[in-house]
């Protein structure tokens, strides 16, 4: 049984995302402002947070804060499309992960499992197995047995598109050409390289994107490459 914290001062939005919730493997904490959280946090042992970013008194930024002083439990945050900036700063300061407003069921759902099996799983590894794992936002690549997963869900990918995604993941944020990306996997002189890659970079985002005409993690910059980014839109 986990123990889930959502925090929002609409008690509509808690309400629903507690249905998103409702099984048996969850027992679900109500809050409806950032202190509210915060004290919850304290007084209980709380596996993952669902927490939203505008609220009056202490918003979701500043409890989230305050909450990494005493704990390193999972937070996602609840954002609406219009809070770019505050998404970006709440991965900077430490949260895991966000969910856009309104919420598609299956995503919540997902996202929660992903968080969850990571704090539980992966925060019991050694080291060294920590360091043959690599994760941007909710995709996962473990190195050692070739597997990749998606909010805990595993991904079938095949050996090239597998070499492109563990490439731009160890250099998550910096741009590369088709050419330069195709000079890493192939091992071979770029001819025509674009029309390749892109090829394969359409497969990746149509396996590991919610909606691949908006990537969350597969990003282009036009005129000069591709890139892998954290879940920020």
């Amino acid at each position: 049984m986990y123990n889930i914290l959502i925090c929002d001062d609409e008690k509509d939005i808690v309400a629903a995302l507690k249905i998103y919730l409702a099984s048996g493997e969850y027992e679900i904490f109500q809050a409806y402002s950032g202190k509210e959280a915060l004290e919850v946090v304290k007084e209980n042992e709380i596996h993952l947070v669902l927490m939203d970013i505008m609220m009056p008194k202490m918003d979701g930024i500043q409890a989230m804060v305050k909450i990494r002083e005493i704990s390193n439990v999972p937070v996602i945050l609840l954002t609406a499309k219009s809070e770019d900036q505050d998404k970006v700063l709440g991965l900077t300061v430490g949260a895991d992960d966000y969910i856009t407003k309104p919420f598609n069921p299956i995503e919540v759902q997902a996202r929660v499992r992903s968080q969850l099996r990571r704090y539980m799983q992966l925060g019991s590894k050694t080291m060294e197995e920590k360091k043959r794992v690599i994760c941007v936002g909710g995709i996962e690549l473990e190195d050692a047995k070739k597997q990749v997963t998606l909010d805990g869900e595993p991904v079938n990918l095949t050996p090239t598109e597998y070499d492109i995604l563990k490439f731009l993941m160890q250099h998550q944020g910096e741009v590369f050409s088709p050419k330069e990306i195709y000079q890493h996997v192939w091992k071979d002189a770029p001819y025509g390289s674009e029309n390749t890659v892109a090829v394969h970079i359409r497969h990746l985002r149509e396996k590991l994107e919610y909606n691949p005409t908006e990537p969350r993690y597969l990003k282009v910059v036009w005129g000069q490459g591709y890139k892998m980014e954290r879940g920020t839109l």
